[in-house]
């Protein structure tokens, strides 16, 4: 990997935290698995701008380091995390590799992936079935917020594209 490469990453994924971590100061809309998931801005912006491998590599990489740092690897909330960023990605890659969505819809998708992971997860951890019925809610929940992430990491895409000659 070359260094300015291997250094970028490195800045990205020092955003993604920040924004993990200052995302946590955010209220949360009163409703419980709902946020406006700023991390996923840099996961988008490295998709975007370096592929799937490397968006992975942030995701995974984000998760862990913000687990680590809250003391939470092994708790529900670190699995909620996982889950949720691991099927945000996926619907995030998935979807951008269709080539006929923008990054706002592709955000929109990969908001969808989060809380419908969360969702999931939660049922497997607390064995509640009917949790199912919490994801219209975050579902309505998600699609603004992935607008607005989407829009974020559309103008970051286009000012790092400039000031790193992509």
């Amino acid at each position: 990997m070359k260094t300015k490469r291997l250094v970028t990453l490195g800045i990205f994924l020092a955003i993604s935290i920040v924004l993990s971590i200052v995302e946590s100061f955010i209220p949360s809309f009163s409703i419980p698995g709902a946020k406006l998931g700023l991390a996923n801005i840099m996961t988008l912006v490295v998709l975007s701008l370096y592929g799937e491998k490397d968006a992975a590599m942030i995701v995974i990489l984000r998760i862990f380091l913000v687990g680590l740092l809250r003391g939470t690897i092994g708790a529900p909330t670190f699995y909620l995390s996982l889950s949720g960023g691991t099927l945000a990605y996926l619907m995030m890659v998935l979807f951008y590799k269709l080539k006929s969505f923008s990054i706002i819809s592709v955000s929109v998708m990969g908001s969808l992936g989060h809380s419908l992971g969360q969702v999931i997860m939660a049922m497997i951890i607390l064995a509640v079935p009917e949790l199912l019925y919490y994801f219209p809610l975050l579902f309505l929940i998600a699609i603004p917020t992935g607008i607005f992430t989407g829009l974020v990491a559309n103008k970051f895409i286009e000012i790092s594209e400039k000031a790193i000659n992509i």
